[in-house]
């Protein structure tokens, strides 16, 4: 897999310089608040030996949603990146412009998509992401990941990783936890950036994806993308996928406050037998990143009913990107 080059090196330099201070403390960029206090106590509790609660590495699984829990999701990357394919396709193709849902897509009509709903997303996605080859497909994510920059901070989007979650990931991997991604974004996109941005191998990200197959074109066989719907990795499409690709329940599980579709992967985590951890990132901070949440509470909550840790990012992250002064 092709590399996107110097996209990360601000957050290597940053965590270079915190090697001194991750080895007192493995969460330098978190508040000493209760939720870091809570994460610590349990990966003491299942990596202690002879302990009742201890967990066999090989059942250490913590699965995270990417979009607003590992990165930030305003706007959502896997949209400005559709945005952009459809422009190349709308150049070539002018009549997309007066087609639905691409005309609405192409003008940002936001109203046209609430009424439409997720069969209209759908149709972009397959319009957009499909009748190519894998490698064609991961030149185009590439390439777009080399140029696209977030509207807010005037960074590339890889770079609006949050610092205190690669941080907890980092001291996951420490303590013997496999990590993976499982998100409702495009896994073929997510793939691109996670080995990069997380330190998780693209083989470690599960996502929405279209059906593929083993086809000759050109006198050459390639993995062909079919315009055809695979799985939408949200929602209750999250532990489905989760034992698809993993076959283990995931001891921690980690999340987001937006559309309800980290609930049911923390549920999932939480009906394992022995002890789990469950996380919820709740955007409470306008100045740093975005204040937003749901119209009816419904991650928040959940988290409350079921003795979830939420996470404020005002109140329990002292730094929120690398690139923070």
């Amino acid at each position: 897999m092709k590399s996107i080059g110097n996209t990360f090196a601000l957050l290597v330099i940053t965590f270079a310089g915190l090697t001194s201070t991750r080895a007192q403390d493995p969460l330098p960029s978190w508040n000493d608040t209760a939720p870091k206090k809570a994460i610590v106590a349990f990966v003491e509790k299942v990596t202690k030996e002879g302990s009742s609660d201890f967990v066999p590495p090989a059942e250490r699984i913590a699965t995270f949603d990417n979009d607003g829990t590992l990165w930030c999701e305003q706007p959502v990357v896997e949209l400005v990146f559709t945005k952009d394919r459809l422009k190349e396709l709308a150049a070539k193709d002018p009549t997309l412009k007066e087609k639905q849902p691409f005309k609405a897509a192409l003008e940002g009509d936001r109203e046209y998509f609430e009424k439409a709903g997720m069969k209209a997303v759908l149709e972009l996605v397959v319009a957009t992401h499909g009748n190519m080859s894998q490698s064609q497909f991961e030149t185009e994510a590439l390439e777009f990941f080399k140029t696209a920059k977030q509207p807010k901070f005037g960074v590339p989007f890889a770079q609006t990783a949050y610092l205190p979650m690669v941080e907890l990931l980092q001291y996951l991997r420490a303590n013997g936890f496999q990590t993976w991604i499982c998100s409702g974004g495009w896994m073929d996109v997510m793939r691109m950036v996670s080995q990069e941005a997380y330190g998780i191998p693209p083989q470690q990200v599960i996502g929405s994806s279209l059906k593929e197959e083993w086809v000759e074109k050109d006198g050459k066989y390639v993995v062909w993308l079919l315009p055809e719907l695979l799985t939408i990795c949200d929602h209750a499409g999250k532990p489905v996928n989760i034992d698809l690709h993993i076959g283990k329940r995931p001891v921690l599980a980690a999340g987001n406050v937006r559309t309800g579709g980290d609930i049911e992967m923390l549920r999932y985590c939480q009906s394992r037998k022995g002890p789990t951890f469950q996380l919820m990132v709740n955007h409470d901070d306008a100045v740093r990143e975005f204040a937003y949440g749901e119209k009816n509470n419904e991650s928040l909550d959940a988290a409350k009913k079921n003795g979830w840790t939420v996470v404020s990012i005002k109140n329990d992250w002292k730094r929120v990107f690398a690139f923070e002064r």
